[in-house]
């Protein structure tokens, strides 16, 4: 009885879901900018050439930018804790400062990546969004850490250095504005999980960004997969943006920042190198794409938790 009960309830989410994806006109196409930055070990040098291709990037008509993962600071244990900001004080944090600032002086939606973030003595691995005026929007902790041991290939263990976030991102009315509608985020291996991407669905986003930056190992075997499989389930856009592989540091980057279509389809996407891609994203195919496979009416609630 009580399965049943609650099997009733998840389906009344899933259709409700499906209904608040109601699109303003106004934002139906926009322009997207996708940096894949080359890190070095200068972080001013860093945060110069971010700032430069996020003004090529409003140049190019974009509208929402998106940041690479750790593109402040060589992805390398060497750097975490010495390029490490406390985002409460922002005087001292001239990564969030830059972003704030470029996103109010350009008047565009800004997902600043990740970055290494200092707070009660540990350190996270942290997205933070700003929005055209300025303030900061929304923020993730990566929730997933990067852990694993392929002998012969890769060994990596973040979470040696980096504590897991463990509380669900800050949603904000605002969050959901004129601009770029409602987006999701999810940082490298947070991808993997499916979970994460069908909370977001649930919520009504139209887009999940996702910095990373996977490596040549498992970003050859997965990393296009995971964004088109992520972008197919739940019928939405998936932008990712990669640093580019010649980064300063030992970890060897994938690269291929790419923009990913509703259907699963690739809009676009980069090679290894340090690129800027910008590419139109068009809310109205969300919502043809659901009409014609409502996969939200398909689901079998009733059995998934009969078992």
């Amino acid at each position: 009885m009580m399965a049943s009960s609650t099997s009733s309830s998840i389906e009344h989410i899933m259709l409700a879901a499906s209904e608040q994806l109601q699109v303003p006109s106004n934002i139906t196409k926009f322009k997207i900018g996708l940096c894949q930055l080359s890190v070095t070990s200068e972080k001013n040098h860093n945060l110069a050439c971010a700032c430069n291709s996020i003004k090529a990037a409003v140049k190019c008509g974009a509208r929402l930018v998106v940041l690479s993962e750790m593109w402040n600071c060589p992805y390398s244990n060497d750097y975490f804790a010495k390029f490490a900001e406390d985002f409460e004080n922002e005087d001292a944090s001239p990564t969030f400062s830059m972003l704030s600032e470029a996103a109010c002086s350009h008047g565009i939606t800004i997902v600043g990546g990740s970055v290494p973030e200092s707070s009660d003595g540990q350190l996270y691995n942290t997205s933070c969004v700003f929005g055209p005026d300025g303030k900061l929007k929304a923020k993730h902790r990566k929730v997933h850490l990067f852990d694993i041991e392929i002998p012969g290939d890769i060994t990596f263990k973040e979470s040696d250095f980096f504590a897991a976030g463990d509380n669900q991102p800050l949603w904000t009315q605002q969050f959901f504005n004129a601009d770029v509608g409602r987006i999701g985020i999810g940082i490298c291996h947070d991808i993997r999980f499916p979970e994460l991407a069908a909370l977001y669905r649930g919520k009504g986003a139209h887009i999940i960004c996702y910095p990373g930056a996977f490596n040549i190992s498992t970003g050859e075997l997965l990393w296009e997969v995971m964004q088109r499989a992520r972008a197919a389930d739940n019928q939405l856009f998936v932008a990712t943006c990669s640093p580019s592989r010649d980064s300063s540091g030992s970890y060897a980057i994938w690269g291929h920042s790419t923009l990913v279509g509703p259907s699963g389809e690739i809009i676009a996407t980069s090679g290894h190198e340090e690129t800027l891609v910008v590419a139109e994203i068009d809310y109205s195919k969300i919502e043809l794409q659901r009409k014609g496979l409502p996969l939200d009416k398909q689901k079998r609630a009733d059995i998934y938790l009969s078992r």
